[in-house]
Order: C-alpha cells, then sequence, then structure tokens
C-alpha cells in the first residue's frame, strides 16, 4: 500500500519548492509538484521531478567511514557511528587544549536552507568556541547593496510583474534559477510587452526574451547610470520623487550627467546607440521592472553595481506603481521564527575567530598564525563551488589537518576527508523553510527513515555534542522537538494565522504573506537612500572590478540541469548537461584558432584547467563562460573552474566568483 505526502524542496532555490512524494513508509517512491503549493502551483524543475533516483542511488554513502588510503585518494573502511564519534571528540578535545578553539573551523553553506538542520552546526561550534564562519557567497553582495538603497523595503515578487509594462531581465538566467516566474515572462510577451534580457552570456534565456543585450562582464554599473544619464538628459525621471522621497538625488546628479552612452560604450562594449534606446525605452515605460539576477554582483563592485540598478528601478518613480520597480530576492517577509533558537549565539563564550567563507584555501594553509588544525563540512562542497580550489586542496593534503565531512556521495570534498559521515536527505529528516523569493514559510516533516546509519545534520551534531560531554539540554532534544520549540514562539508572520492555516502549515504544508508594500520605504529616514552617509563610497559611482593582466573574463554561469554542485549523481542530468565546456565568443576563438569542441586550458596566475570549447555568438566578446559546477568524477581532472578563481573580497565583503580573468590555448592531445 502506497499513499501521498506533502514535503518541501531544500535547496537553494528562491520558491522552496512545493512537492508530493509517494511513498510505502519505508521508501520514497515517486516525487512530483504539488499543485496546491501557493506559490509553485505544479512547477518544479527537472531537476526535482525525478528527486527518488538520488534518494535511492546506489552510490550513496549509507555508514560512517574511516580514511585508509592517502588523502584525497578516496579509500575508507566502515565504522561505527561509536567509532566516529570517539575519535571526533578526542581530537577536537586534543586541539582544543593545545592550539585552542579558534584551530577548529567549520563550513558549510546551501547543501540545505532549511532554518534548523541549516543553523544547528552553530550551536555545536559556538558551544565549542571555535571559528565562525562569515557566509558571504551567491548573491550577499546584491543583498547589500540593494539594502543601502532601500532598507528592509520589500521588491516585487514575480507574479506582480504582470502588472509591469516593461521587464529588463538583467543578469539572471530565470529558466535556471527561478523557474515559476517563466510564465510570468511568457504571458508578457503574448500579451505585446517587450521583455529584454542584459547578461553577459545569455545561452539558455535568449530564446525567452524579445531582445539581448550582451554585456562586457563587472560593467553593469556603467549601463546603470548611462541609462539615468539619457533619462535625465531627456527629462523622464520623476524630479518629484527623487526629490522629496528619495536622499541625496542632487549630490548624485553630477555622476550621472557625466555618464554618457559614448563613455558607457567604452566599458561596457554596448554600442551607444543601443544605450540610449534602451534608455528612452525604460524611461518612457508606464510601469518599467528589472527582474535583477545575482551573477552581476560577484565582482569587486558587486555592491556599487547593485546600488546602482537599484537607483535606477526608482529613477522614474516606478516604484510608486504597481507592477513598477525591481525584482529581486530582498521581500523581506516574515520573520516567521527565531532561529537564534537553533544557532544558539548565547552558547559563544568569547568571540570566535572569523573566517571568510571566500578564503577556506588561505584558512587551510596559512601556517604563520591560528593554525586550523580541524575542518569540518556539512552542507556544503567547498573543493567544487569556493574560490582558489588548488590552494583549498593543497590545505587539505595537511597531514596535520583532521578533516570530518558530513555528505551524502562521495563528492570532490568526500575524498580528502579523515572521517566521512553519512548524511539524509530532506524527506528522511524534518525542518521548516522560510523561502527567500517570495514571502513564505514552510514545514517538511520525516516522510521515512534515513537509509542506512545515515543521520540528519541536527542528529549528528546532537551525537557529538554527547561524545564531546556536553551538558546543555538543547543537544538532548529531537529535530521534532526543535521544531515544535520554533512554532511554539511564533514571530510577527506567524502571529495571526487562523486554525487552518495553523493545521495546514504543521500538515506539511505552506502559508503566504500578501505582498509587500513596496511604496512603503523601510529605512531609517522613511525614504529611499540614493546616497547612503553610512558607506565607504556614500555617493553612488562606477568603480571598476578587479580584473587581472590576462585577456578574457571568466564567469561562471547557472545551469537548468544541475544545482551547484548538487544533482552530479544523476547520470541523465549529467549526460544531458554535456561536458565541461568552455564558452568562447566566435571572434576571441578564431584569433586563438579554437574551434567548436576542441579540446582546450583555461590559464590565470592560479591555475591551469581544461575544458571542451563551446563557440557561441550567445557570450559578449572577451568572455569565457562555465555552465554550472562539474566534479573531478565527470571531467576526469583535478582541477576545475574553481581553481581559476581568486580570493578576493568585494565591496561588500562577498564574493567575487566572477571577477577572475584567463587566457585560453588548444589543447593537443
Amino acid at each position: 500500500m502506497t499513499y501521498i505526502r506533502k514535503t518541501i524542496c531544500p535547496y537553494d532555490c528562491p520558491a522552496t519548492c512545493g512537492l508530493l512524494a509517494e511513498t510505502d513508509g519505508k521508501r520514497i517512491l515517486k516525487v512530483f509538484a504539488d499543485p496546491e503549493h501557493p506559490v509553485t502551483k505544479g512547477l518544479i524543475c527537472r531537476k526535482m521531478q525525478h528527486y527518488e533516483q538520488s534518494i535511492n542511488s546506489p552510490d550513496r554513502i549509507l555508514t560512517p567511514m574511516r580514511r585508509i588510503g592517502d588523502k584525497g585518494e578516496g579509500k575508507f573502511e566502515a565504522i561505527t557511528w561509536e567509532e566516529a564519534g570517539k575519535e571526533i571528540a578526542d581530537r577536537f578535545k586534543k586541539i582544543l587544549k593545545e592550539d585552542g578553539p579558534s584551530a577548529i573551523l567549520p563550513a558549510y553553506y546551501s547543501g540545505t536552507m532549511g532554518v534548523i538542520q541549516r543553523k544547528c552546526g552553530e550551536a555545536f561550534f559556538n558551544r565549542l568556541g571555535a571559528c565562525s564562519l562569515v557566509l558571504k557567497l551567491c548573491a550577499s553582495a546584491k543583498g547589500s547593496g540593494y539594502e543601502a538603497v532601500m532598507g528592509k523595503t520589500s521588491c516585487l515578487e514575480p507574479e506582480e510583474l504582470k502588472q509591469s509594462s516593461l521587464i529588463l531581465v538583467w543578469s539572471s538566467n530565470v529558466k535556471a534559477t527561478r523557474i515559476q516566474a517563466m510564465p510570468v515572462l511568457q504571458e508578457a510577451r503574448r500579451a505585446g510587452k517587450r521583455v529584454v534580457l542584459i547578461e553577459a552570456c545569455s545561452r539558455e534565456m535568449a530564446p525567452y526574451c524579445d531582445e539581448t543585450i550582451l554585456i562586457r562582464p563587472g560593467t553593469d554599473g556603467a549601463l546603470a547610470l548611462a541609462m539615468m544619464e539619457v533619462i535625465a538628459e531627456q527629462g523622464l525621471q520623476d524630479e518629484t520623487f527623487l526629490r522629496e522621497q528619495c536622499l541625496g538625488y542632487e549630490e548624485f546628479l553630477p555622476i550621472v550627467k557625466q555618464s554618457t552612452p559614448e563613455w558607457a560604450e567604452g566599458i561596457t562594449g554596448i554600442p551607444a546607440e543601443v544605450i540610449r534606446r534602451l534608455a528612452l525605452e525604460f524611461g518612457q515605460a508606464e510601469t518599467p521592472a528589472i527582474f535583477l539576477g545575482s551573477g552581476f554582483s560577484r565582482y569587486g563592485n558587486g555592491g556599487m553595481t547593485a546600488r546602482l540598478i537599484t537607483i535606477l528601478s526608482a529613477f522614474t518613480g516606478a516604484w510608486k506603481k504597481p507592477g513598477g520597480g525591481l525584482c529581486g530576492s530582498e521581500h523581506n517577509g516574515g520573520p516567521f521564527v527565531d532561529s537564534r533558537r537553533v544557532a544558539r549565539p548565547d552558547f559563544r563564550k568569547t568571540p570566535g575567530r572569523m573566517v571568510n567563507i571566500n578564503c577556506l584555501g588561505s584558512a587551510l594553509t596559512d601556517t604563520k598564525k591560528d593554525i586550523i588544525k580541524a575542518f569540518f563540512v556539512f552542507g556544503g562542497n567547498p573543493v567544487n563551488s569556493v574560490c582558489n580550489q588548488a590552494e583549498m586542496i593543497r590545505g587539505l593534503l595537511r597531514e596535520d589537518l583532521f578533516t570530518v565531512v558530513h555528505e551524502r556521495f562521495l563528492t570532490d570534498t568526500a575524498l580528502y576527508a579523515d572521517i566521512l559521515l553519512p548524511a539524509v536527505f530532506s524527506v528522511e529528516q524534518t525542518d521548516c523553510f522560510k523561502a527567500y523569493g517570495y514571502r513564505t514559510f514552510s514545514v517538511g516533516r520525516k516522510l521515512v527513515d534515513p537509509q542506512g546509519e545515515c543521520k540528519s545534520n541536527w542528529d549528528m551534531f546532537c551525537f557529538l555534542a554527547q561524545a564531546m560531554g556536553f551538558e546543555e539540554e538543547h543537544f538532548k532534544r529531537t529535530e521534532e522537538e526543535m521544531l515544535e520549540d520554533l512554532l511554539s514562539h511564533p514571530e510577527q508572520g506567524l502571529l495571526e494565522l487562523t486554525e487552518d492555516e495553523w493545521r495546514k502549515l504543521r500538515d506539511n504544508g505552506t502559508i503566504r504573506q500578501p505582498f509587500g508594500d513596496h511604496s512603503h520605504f523601510k529605512t531609517p529616514s522613511g525614504k529611499l537612500m540614493i546616497v547612503n552617509k553610512e558607506l565607504e563610497d556614500p555617493v553612488p559611482c562606477y568603480r571598476e572590478p578587479y580584473g587581472g593582466e590576462y585577456p578574457l573574463r571568466l564567469i561562471s554561469v547557472p545551469d537548468s540541469h544541475t544545482l551547484n554542485s548538487i544533482f552530479l549523481e544523476r547520470p541523465d542530468l549529467v549526460a544531458k548537461r554535456g561536458p565541461a565546456a568552455l564558452m568562447l565568443h566566435p571572434l576571441d576563438a578564431a584569433e586563438r584558432g579554437i574551434s567548436e569542441g576542441d579540446p582546450v586550458t583555461a590559464w590565470n596566475d592560479l591555475a591551469q584547467v581544461e575544458f571542451t570549447a563551446s563557440v557561441t555568438w550567445q557570450v559578449a566578446r572577451g568572455t569565457a563562460a562555465v555552465s554550472g559546477v562539474y566534479s573531478s568524477a565527470i571531467t576526469g581532472t583535478k582541477l576545475l573552474f574553481n581553481a581559476l578563481n581568486h580570493e578576493r573580497i568585494s565591496d561588500m565583503g562577498a564574493t567575487t566568483l566572477n571577477d577572475n580573468r584567463v587566457d585560453v590555448k588548444r589543447r593537443t592531445e
């Protein structure tokens, strides 16, 4: 006998999609979309349409293991949880005594986005007094730049774009990252509304837009400024709005007036006449909207660029009208629950050493001070997804570094583990989720017991806390009890739920708040902050990205077949995506004697990495683009795309994943 249960997608996407799982109570037999979910409404990505293939994969790690070969060799022997717990606790206690808590470094990111399973490791490491990880990866510069202008103001949700008269899809592969918004864009085009794509690589989104404007990577701020210059020169700005509901317009105006399309052409590679035409179209539109992705923000100037694009979205007063403004990911719904009840910052007695996640390589190889002696990875795969891969591997090869990895498959990070612990899938654990692309909150309770000896993040850290001798009651709870604690202490977003809504939520459901009030600026002054006196650069202006001496700008773009380094265990998705391809503009390829399908090597001062050439007009001139994250098992090479990425931090303390330069040559095999 089988039955259907609701559940929630736990991965790093804006929607926390609603799923239905067919189960016999022991195994998940099939996963499909939940038509009753208030946002996803029966539409899910191809990756989750056969989630059961990942859950039931024969390649899953099902028992704790100890390394028996060389580091990175991937040879392990099975051990018990008791043996693993004792070895970890003994090593941690020794390190705490001899080197202090700052010698223990945790690493995690977006392997799961649930409140409980993502944050529970913080309680354990706060109790240890270990290093704190600065989680400034992905889109954090975009969020910081937006907040520098808008404060806590909610931006548009995708459904509100139905009221937009013009949509600029800016640096966003919506098909790969926000699939629920695709019908909105298609409906807009059917209604005769223009959808314009601004991208450095348009490979997946170009067919869904009326026009594609290719831009040199890292120069989006110059385009935003030049568009404002044309709008101001033509008198299309909302002068009353900018003077009465914004701070710093007069101070910003000289920057705008000197930023002509001709100036921007030399920076962006976009012809001045195209910039002028786009600006006029935007300025004359009744309710223009910018659908803003994140790729533009992964540069040294990422936060500044986010500020400039956000200001552009308000320059014509569009925020005053339904459908006008900016659709990003800052919806500021809730708060629904207090994640501090999970993370327990009160367990930390003294401030810990701060390590930026973008600098893991340097942290693991620094032997001059604060030497890291233990590295604990959960909910992440940094060897595949964090910059300066070669340096990180060099650190992981240290014989005096004790590495623990909690994983489901033998990832490139897991290869370097001394102790490898088996992890669960979302249907095998209990959690709750706040979407970052919508104003929704969901509960996803465990549907089946974990396979083999797998443990959730929560159960693993409670087990290790016991092994360490921690006495706090927090570590003696079950994850179900933690969920009940969160729901029993609701924050603002849950205070006014009806009995039916509470019943729905507790039964693996989702509740949704109404759209935010976008014309009510939630800033200290109640006004939009064109000039922000709290910042090092109060007045927005164009800043160059880091760049470098090599001729081609290297970028990573999302792929609809995989998500970061997740789903690489699925042969069907890996096969459909194809080999690790380096996309090159035809003129750049011709200059190097490179043709479609050629084996090529990309290099800079950090590393050399092998790819297959893909020659396409869908990348900007002077750009080399890689789609998605691969693994060494797929490519057959140890070094991957992220080996070419520097650890440099952006103006908002975030990743500069796309701010690197390379050259490329044809490889003779």
